[in-house]
């Protein structure tokens, strides 16, 4: 009896033990089969991600292709300058008061392509309000475009402002195919959002400081010294306030401080009893402060002699240069 019953645990331990044996053996290949199948649906799901990814970057650039100023770099210069000056007289300032210098261009590489950035240093002097519509315009501009390096300082006069920045746009190499739209500004000057900066204006937060006058004294009549009646304005009253170069040709913008007016001259003008010779664009230590850095100067003629004016000094400020410190177009000049 004993024999015949372990006989017949014996006999189902077997059973089972070859069920379990014929279960591994026959689920083995659809467990990795399974696993096959889940790796392939994960590079699936990659490869899907990437194509969204892809197209939704290629619509990107695109959009950002239709907004660029040109597809070829000198194309793309001159329509940026050509606006720069647009916005600069919509904005109410003059353009004889903004000096315009050309940026690049600079080679930007990447991973499937590259672009070039251009643009132009600008600097100039306006009202408050004049300069906030620059910026203003600018920012909202529907151009491709950025400014950076923005610099606001107090002017010569109460309300008046200097301002300096750097207006930079990219051009797309290779730049994808697309069709053009009519890039048209959204918001003017007459915008609500334009009033969001009436503050800063009103505020007028770059006025030069003024000492109070003090009161007169008892027994004086209170009036101011009276002006010299018929002088004329000496040198120290003409500051060059630009010295741009516009469409390859130098200009010097010379401020007269007493009457705000701006007078131009181009090399060959009779300027402070010498003649212009040239815009001297050498980056040079400025006199009396060997520290700062001067971008520009013009640079006179009287006889044989060559004198010097930075951007920024008064006709008063001019002084002589030494040969070694003429450019090398002027030093054949001396040659004997």
């Amino acid at each position: 009896m004993e024999k015949v019953l372990s006989l017949g645990i014996l006999g189902i331990v077997g059973v089972f033990g070859i069920g379990f044996g014929s279960r591994a053996f026959l689920l083995k290949p659809l467990k990795e089969a399974d696993k096959r199948i889940a790796g392939l649906r994960e590079k699936l799901d990659k490869v899907k991600s990437e194509r969204r990814i892809y197209f939704a970057d290629e619509e990107r650039m695109k959009a950002i292709a239709q907004q660029m100023f040109s597809e070829r770099v000198d194309l793309a210069s001159a329509k940026s300058g050509e606006i720069l000056t647009k916005v600069i007289l919509q904005s109410g300032l003059k353009e004889s008061d903004f000096t315009r210098l050309p940026v690049g261009p600079r080679k930007l590489r990447g991973p499937t392509g590259g672009a070039s950035e251009i643009g132009w240093n600008v600097s100039g002097d306006g009202s408050v309000s004049e300069v906030i519509n620059l910026i203003f315009l600018l920012k909202e501009s529907p151009y491709l475009n950025r400014v950076e390096n923005l610099s606001v300082s107090a002017g010569e006069a109460p309300g008046f402002v200097r301002v300096r920045f750097r207006y930079l746009t990219l051009v797309l190499e290779p730049a994808p195919v697309v069709e053009p739209i009519d890039l048209a500004q959204t918001l003017t000057l007459e915008s609500p959002e334009r009033r969001a900066y009436d503050g800063i204006i009103s505020r007028d937060i770059l006025r030069p400081y003024v000492k109070r006058r003090s009161l007169p004294e008892a027994g004086s009549s209170g009036s101011p010294a009276p002006a010299a009646n018929g002088a004329s304005p000496g040198p120290e009253s003409f500051r060059i306030v630009s010295l741009s170069e516009w469409q390859g040709e130098p200009e010097i913008h010379v401020r007269d401080l007493t009457n705000q007016k701006t007078f131009r001259y181009k090399p060959g003008d009779p300027l402070a009893g010498g003649t212009v010779v040239m815009v001297d664009y050498r980056p040079t230590p400025k006199p009396g402060q060997e520290i700062v850095q001067s971008e520009s100067r013009v640079i006179l003629r009287f006889g044989v002699e060559y004198w010097a004016i930075e951007r920024g000094q008064t006709l008063a400020d001019k002084r002589l240069l030494k040969p070694e410190q003429l450019p090398r177009e002027l030093l054949g000049a001396l040659a004997p």
